[in-house]
């Protein structure tokens, strides 16, 4: 006979005494519980003590916790939260640096369980780490243990960040500001200022006049990959908070009050930032770990996010300083100079006036600054064909005297093109699309020009006119050409070039010609013949491809995935891992210090939970965890990643996978174990894909020819290259 649900068998530490095995009745109030383990052990005042989980983490078993204990866990008596705060209240305080450098290392080590943060923050704890910084008593590993104890007790949300003084940040920046700051004070250090950023737009301010660019240069060109993330976080954060229509960097950050957006990344280009970030961190011979990644990513998005406002400004078509602009593309482009006043009759200039803006694409001849109206991609547009104009002129004329030229059907009209390709590319680069929290997607060849946009504009209105001609094309193929110009960018940037010259070299190679070879074979491979007799094998077949699928689902399940845990405070390098067991039966997961590397074996996961106790696999923004983070909630990306499993009455286990393909593998995986059906589009795609392969691999069959259990030997090299081949 089964034991009861509510009864779990555990064993029990004491320091200096054998470990007891006892059964716990999940009914008892825990107060009576922990009495009972203290009466087995003959120690009065039972309310001093706690029960903790016995592995790395020695989280305390609380009310709301305790449901986590499962079958076989070992758990360990030991003083209360309250009394393990008081205690490390009055030992960090203590005179003896050795005795006050332990206590630090033990709150440190103490403060990441949310049940004893409380308690030391009910003592004041967090002033009196305050005051021990601003104080500038402590140093090395004291401080690094302080602000380490800091970090982790803000990291709760328990404590408002408004509440800290002007000097304690001033200390914290201060840490930062010196070119020789121990390497564990300065991490944390740019993680407190991160925080306080991000959580408060006063601090904000107050940091802002405290860290400079200059001061944070010298930390991105170490060696350490660590400190550079850190770095380019802070410099994000103030980034992303600074205020929407001033947001700027110079010398002092405070400057971002003072100074229009346009201006930030001519502020960036002076301060080297792009240049010195492609040297010492994308170029770094150190690989590029997925933190960095992020942050690299969210740095590029902000720097795109620099163009939303000239995007979504409309022309003025009085505005006589935006109609100059016009005339400077016309000028360059047919080589005149600005005629006086009295050349010629007004009638005969507006004509030439309109036969040239005929020429150079735009719709409305008559008065081309209509044009520009539509937002997006608003003035942004414009000043890419000027930039366009004025940087590669020779490029420019070319394109307008040559399409001028052509008849009227097929000419490719430059100022049209040039409006639609400014707002296909700010659809490609999300521009005005706030970061996604799990994104690693940066370019790295937007990190060498200072003016990327631009350039990347240039390549790609080259690449519209070649495909425009190579299609053939007439008026009406416009909206061909430029889903075809889409398709040429987005296969090339699927590719990560490290240079815009490569990125161009890449287009090369995929020309009209390219593309519907591609677009051909792909269509091979996806569609399969419609006779009936080919559907009945199609439809008989498919059982066993998805039977198949969900084999794969389960054994990818069983080899585990590591999870980030993801506060809405700021990112963290938290981890858990969770698998299946190998008879499916039961999810083991637990919490990791640091990514692993390869899986993680099953006994080194503490926590256990039973398949046969899922009820259900909940998905997007009905999870729980979704529901409880508001900044997360807001994130489209994060909801399409979030599930969660639920279990007995209302307990839930939430997930946020590192990616889509994770999130489908996951949830498909959990599906097939509740015997549901698996409807991620992974399970279609790769029904699909081995649905054609198998057909393929039956009509060769049935056509007789042999298929070769190995693939064929890769031919050998040539042993030398000294050969030429004879015509006679």
């Amino acid at each position: 006979m089964p034991p009861p649900a509510d009864i779990v068998k555990v064993a029990i530490e004491w320091p200096g005494a054998f470990p007891k095995l006892m059964e716990i009745d999940q009914k008892k109030p825990l107060s009576a519980i922990i009495k009972e383990v203290c009466e087995g052990w003959s120690l009065g005042n039972h309310e001093n003590f706690a029960l903790q989980i016995a592995d790395a983490t020695n989280f305390y078993i609380t009310e709301k916790n305790r449901n986590d204990i499962k079958n076989g866990s070992i758990l360990r008596l030991t003083t209360s939260p309250y009394q393990t705060a008081l205690q490390l209240h009055e030992r960090i305080q203590s005179s003896s640096m050795d005795a006050k450098l332990e206590a630090l290392k033990d709150l440190a080590n103490a403060s990441r369980d949310i049940t004893f943060a409380q308690e030391f923050i009910n003592l004041d704890g967090i002033s009196l780490l305050t005051q021990m910084v601003e104080s500038g008593t402590d140093f090395g590993d004291l401080l690094s243990f302080t602000l380490t104890a800091f970090v982790e007790l803000m990291d709760h949300g328990i404590v408002s960040w408004d509440t800290f003084s002007v000097a304690f940040i001033k200390k914290i920046a201060s840490y930062v500001n010196k070119s020789a700051t121990d390497t564990a004070v300065l991490q944390r250090s740019l993680a407190i200022l991160e925080s306080m950023v991000l959580n408060s737009q006063d601090l904000y301010h107050k940091v802002a006049q405290e860290i400079t660019i200059g001061q944070l240069i010298p930390h991105l060109q170490g060696t350490d990959q660590d400190i550079q993330t850190y770095t380019i976080a802070v410099i994000n954060a103030l980034f992303l908070k600074a205020p929407e229509e001033k947001r700027q960097f110079d010398e002092h950050i405070v400057d971002i009050l003072n100074c229009p957006l346009t201006e930030m990344a001519h502020i960036l280009a002076q301060k080297q930032l792009r240049s010195i970030i492609l040297s010492n961190v994308i170029r770094s011979p150190t690989p590029i770990n997925d933190e960095m990644a992020h942050q690299l990513y969210v740095l590029q998005v902000l720097t795109f996010n620099l163009l939303e406002d000239r995007m979504m400004t409309k022309m003025d078509p009085q505005d006589q300083a935006q109609r100059d602009i016009i005339f400077e593309l016309r000028r360059i482009a047919f080589d005149m100079e600005c005629e006086p006043n009295n050349s010629g009759s007004i009638e005969k200039r507006k004509s030439m006036y309109t036969r040239d803006y005929k020429k150079l694409g735009f719709i409305n001849h008559v008065n081309p600054a209509v044009d520009f109206t539509q937002i997006p991609p608003g003035m942004l547009a414009l000043d890419n064909m000027l930039y366009f104009a004025r940087h590669q002129q020779d490029a420019y004329i070319r394109i307008v005297l040559e399409n001028s030229s052509r008849e009227d059907k097929h000419e490719c009209p430059f100022g049209r093109s040039s409006i639609e390709l400014t707002k296909m590319l700010c659809e490609i680069m999300k521009v005005g699309e706030l970061p996604s929290e799990n994104c690693h997607d940066f370019h790295p060849m937007f990190f060498t020009h200072d003016r990327s946009f631009e350039e990347f504009f240039c390549i790609c209105i080259q690449l519209l006119n070649k495909t425009w001609k190579e299609m053939r094309a007439t008026s009406e193929d416009f909206n061909k050409v430029m889903q075809v110009v889409r398709e040429q960018i987005m296969r090339a940037l699927t590719l990560k070039p490290n240079s815009l010259d490569q990125f161009k070299s890449r287009l090369q190679n995929l020309s009209y010609t390219e593309i519907l070879k591609i677009r051909q074979s792909e269509r091979m491979n996806q569609e399969d013949f419609q006779s009936r007799p080919i559907l009945e094998l199609r439809e008989k077949i498919q059982p066993e491809i998805m039977e198949l699928i969900k084999q794969q689902r389960l054994n990818r399940l069983c080899e585990g995935t590591c999870f980030r845990k993801i506060s809405s405070r700021r990112r963290q390098d938290k981890f858990w891992y969770c698998r299946l067991s190998p008879n499916h039966k039961v999810l083991h997961y637990g919490d990791l210090e640091e990514s692993p590397q390869g899986e993680v074996p099953h006994d080194s996961l503490q926590d256990k939970l039973p398949v046969a106790d899922i009820k259900a696999v909940i998905t997007g923004k009905d999870c729980p965890h979704m529901k409880e983070k508001g900044a997360l909630k807001q994130n489209k990306e994060v909801l399409e990643l979030a599930f969660s499993v639920l279990y007995e009455s209302d307990e839930y286990l939430n997930f946020i996978a590192p990616d889509k393909h994770e999130y489908c593998v996951w949830t498909d995986g959990l599906n097939a174990l509740l015997g549901k059906e698996m409807t991620s589009d992974y399970t279609k795609s790769d029904m699909d894909t081995l649905l054609s392969m198998e057909m393929k691999l039956r009509l060769l069959d049935l056509e007789n020819i042999q298929i070769p259990e190995a693939p064929p030997p890769i031919p050998k090299e040539p042993s030398n290259y000294d050969f030429v081949y004879d015509c006679n």
